[in-house]
């Protein structure tokens, strides 16, 4: 899922490349998107690389990669051997279309989840309510609040055992302690899943992939919509 900007830039990508070889400047993305700063591509590209329809090439000036258009799919990344998260394999689990129902999870009593869809930038959370999609989750993964699930698309929290497709179990909260993986609304648009940190008078979103940087803000431009409490993956 790719916002309206998202999709423009990408499509400027392909075709700009396509054309000239190499990729545009930050100045002509912005032109072309008819944005005011380059801080909004900046944005725009770690969100499209994150998610793994671009790729920057290192040491290279206006080397942009284009791998996927919205339409086209890629492999999914490899698992990695730290898994922090708790992790419930397929076959335990199930989408449902009951809302509020109880279902049997291998003998437990399971509670159907709304599953809100894919968590991408550019996206609030309340913009991904669907009545008609449901997930059953082990009661032994929730807590007493109110909890909805997503799905991760990306790779930038593969080091925390999140890969692209899972589906992650979020306790809905507008705090969070340091360290903890949270989803983040950044200057009410931007919806992402990283890891919280205070640092000084900022907050860091921590990815959990070498090849991401965090991004640092003042605390008024986030806005904490819950924390991860679990994650459910099929394979």
């Amino acid at each position: 899922m790719l916002t309206r900007k998202q999709h423009q830039l990408l499509v400027f990508l392909q075709d700009y490349l396509a054309k000239n070889g190499v990729s545009p400047s930050f100045d002509e993305m912005k032109e072309a998107l008819g944005l005011r700063s380059k801080s909004g591509i900046h944005r725009l590209i770690t969100a499209l690389e994150e998610r793994s329809f671009i790729r920057r090439l290192p040491h290279r000036a206006r080397a942009i990669e284009v791998l996927r258009l919205p339409d086209s799919t890629t492999g999914k990344p490899q698992p990695v051997s730290r898994f922090h998260p708790n992790v419930i394999e397929g076959g335990l689990t199930r989408p449902s279309a009951l809302t509020g129902r109880t279902s049997q999870v291998r003998g437990n009593e399971g509670r159907s989840l709304p599953l809100y869809g894919k968590i991408a930038a550019g996206t609030p959370i309340e913009a991904l309510r669907d009545s008609a999609n449901y997930v059953d989750v082990p009661p032994h993964m929730l807590g007493r609040g109110e909890h909805y699930a997503l799905v991760v698309e990306g790779d930038s929290m593969m080091e925390a055992g999140i890969l692209d497709g899972d589906t992650v179990i979020i306790e809905r909260s507008n705090s969070a302690d340091n360290g903890a993986i949270v989803v983040a609304l950044v200057d009410n648009e931007e919806v992402t899943l990283k890891r919280f940190r205070r640092r000084g008078g900022a907050i860091a979103l921590e990815p959990a992939n070498k090849n991401y940087e965090p991004r640092l803000f003042p605390p008024d431009r986030v806005q904490i919509q819950g924390h991860l409490v679990g994650l459910l993956r099929s394979y």
